[in-house]
């Protein structure tokens, strides 16, 4: 018989259409696997992708850099030497990495108190924030710790996402306004920003350049054929060119970028900045992780193919890395830039590699071509971004469905925006943690019964009239046994010996839903069995799986209560007991027929 799917089977799910693995060292670097398996016809689309992804790149990277309290010239190195990177070692064929608006917050909370205005030595924090992110990248992704962002609930990212964004947003207001304000966090900036603005400061000119360049950017959002960021930029830079803005208006524009490529040098920091730099890349790897796996999943999906998560965060980890070395800073996949490369048609990462060469031609040959850019318009773009990132919709489902992740969303969006981005990271990632230990420490149990047309054993509190054995209480506990719980799983199945209308001879804990049991719950268990065979009560178990039992065994627990104590099913377990104690309730065991 042949092995092969015939023409007529359903295709494969994309989590199964995995390539095969690449063996050695090759398997280190997709894209040289890629380049092996490119088709020619591919190479005009790539092109052309390159080129119109270009126009994104520049001003986009630019308005980052400056947003993040660098140099303008940094956003560029970043792109430029991140898309290498990424199309050498990432393994997603169309993914687009750069500078992102989700990790604006995050640089320039770290690099603003620090750097105390010099350029240099913020580019320096900045950059090795990208080495220590992608250091820790490569080595959760070496290690296969690709799952990690998973462990983040939906709502607790929609929480620190939309505290970034609304910091991003209130930092880039007074550079709209055309005025720069003092401060580190968001309260001080929008008091500040309210006073400046009640002081009269607003330059009216700037302003209305940043919002014409809103309008653009928004007006254009759905054209895939039009790229609203390109043409408001543009559009902005001849005008205040044309008028001598800076001149006559007093708009502050960027000015001319330095000529040329920069040169590998790795970014030295003073010992005094270790701890703030290392938490920083650490909150840096966790959210550019996050949006990166997200990104290149969808895009996976859409294609019906299957990508490492394991290699994506080292792919991201290259990038980063290398971006830090080359005078660049912290980078993370593009959720803008990423469709204008597919709505291009790019067919392979060659589309970044000749975005990157663009750029660096760009600064080989014309470096002051963006010298009248208006910086009101930047920070326009940069709003732009971070309005994106806002998400409302979701979080009114939440809203209706389970109110109380909501309001966690909440206190996490909270958190970023009061006590800052890397503090407010930390506390989501400490609002997960509690929320699954609660999740484990507080789970659903039951006590069950046997319902007349409805198979199986049922919550005699769902089904009042449940039938129960006299003298037999079968307990499910529907979480692992573990430290957080342990104690509670020995009260409650107390709980149920004491509730039960008739003097108890055995407990049969329904143990299916037990899918780990550590030493702590070994030893209550051990308790509970000493406690109950003193009242005359056998303690036993149906449905509980192997693995499980094996921990038992070597606990030595198993050996303690004795084979005999442990069931297949829950009928079983009945009809054990029925025999054992010869209990006249002959209705309960042939008709059961040993199943639970």
């Amino acid at each position: 018989m042949s092995d092969s799917i015939p023409p007529s089977a359903p295709p494969q799910p994309a989590r199964l259409a995995r390539a095969v693995p690449a063996t050695g060292w090759l398997r280190w670097l997709p894209g040289l696997l890629a380049l092996r398996h490119y088709e020619i016809a591919w190479l005009r689309h790539d092109l052309v992708a390159g080129l119109v992804l270009t126009t994104v790149l520049v001003p986009v990277g630019i308005a980052y850099a400056v947003a993040s309290g660098l140099p303008a010239i940094s956003g560029l190195y970043a792109t430029i030497f991140g898309l290498l990177a990424y199309a050498l070692f990432g393994p997603s064929r169309v993914l687009v990495l750069g500078p992102d608006s989700s990790l604006v917050a995050l640089i320039l909370g770290v690099v603003l108190p620090l750097s105390a205005g010099d350029p240099q030595r913020a580019l320096a924090l900045a950059g090795m924030m990208a080495v220590v992110s992608g250091v820790l990248c490569i080595a959760a992704g070496s290690a296969r710790l690709g799952f990690v962002t998973e462990l983040l609930s939906k709502p607790i990212r929609y929480g620190y996402m939309n505290g970034i964004a609304l910091t991003v947003l209130v930092s880039q207001l007074p550079a709209l306004f055309g005025f720069s304000v003092p401060g580190d966090g968001l309260l001080d900036k929008t008091l500040a920003f309210g006073e400046a603005v009640l002081a009269g400061k607003t330059n009216g000119t700037a302003l209305l350049l940043g919002l014409c360049t809103l309008a653009v950017i928004f007006g254009l959002k759905r054209s895939k054929r039009l790229p609203g960021v390109l043409i408001a930029v543009v559009g902005a830079t001849a005008i205040a060119t044309a008028l001598d803005l800076a001149t006559r208006a007093g708009v502050s524009v960027l000015g001319a970028l330095p000529q040329g490529l920069p040169a590998l040098v790795f970014p030295l920091i003073t010992s005094s900045d270790i701890v703030p730099v290392l938490l920083g890349g650490l909150a840096v790897a966790l959210v550019s992780f996050a949006d990166t796996s997200v990104l290149s999943r969808v895009y996976a999906a859409r294609a019906g193919t299957f990508v490492d998560p394991n290699q994506e965060m080292v792919g991201l980890g290259m990038a980063n890395l290398a971006a830090g070395i080359f005078q660049g800073f912290p980078i993370s996949a593009s959720a803008s830039r990423t469709p204008v490369a597919q709505a291009a048609g790019a067919k392979t990462q060659l589309a970044g590699i000749v975005g990157a060469i663009a750029v660096a031609g760009l600064l080989l040959v014309a470096p002051s071509l963006l010298r009248n850019l208006p910086t009101a318009t930047l920070a326009a773009v940069v709003i732009a971004s971070a309005i994106a990132l806002i998400e409302i919709t979701d979080l009114r489902r939440i809203y209706r469905i389970q109110r109380w992740e909501f309001w966690l969303s909440m206190v996490c969006m909270a958190g970023v925006a009061v006590l800052g981005a890397i503090e407010g990271i930390a506390l989501a990632i400490v609002i997960a943690v509690i929320e699954f230990l609660w999740d484990g420490w507080r789970p659903h149990f039951a006590v069950l019964g046997r319902v007349d047309g409805v198979k199986g054993y049922h919550d005699i509190t769902r089904y009042p009239d449940a039938r129960i054995v006299p003298g037999l209480v079968l307990f499910r506990w529907d979480a692992p046994l573990f430290f957080a719980n342990a104690e509670l799983f020995r009260d409650h199945a107390l709980d149920a010996v004491v509730a039960s209308p008739t003097p108890v001879r055995w407990l049969v804990v329904s143990a299916e839903p037990v899918t780990s049991v550590d030493v702590t719950a070994a030893d209550v268990l051990e308790e509970l069995d000493a406690t109950l065979h003193a009242a005359g009560i056998e303690l036993c178990f149906a449905e509980m799986k192997d693995p499980v039992k094996d921990k038992l065994k070597r606990f030595g627990l198993f050996s303690r209560l004795g084979e005999q104590r442990f069931f297949a099913t829950l009928g079983q377990a009945v009809n054990g007991y029925l025999k054992a104690t010869q209990v006249p309730w002959v209705d309960w065991e042939d008709r059961e027929g040993g199943k639970g």
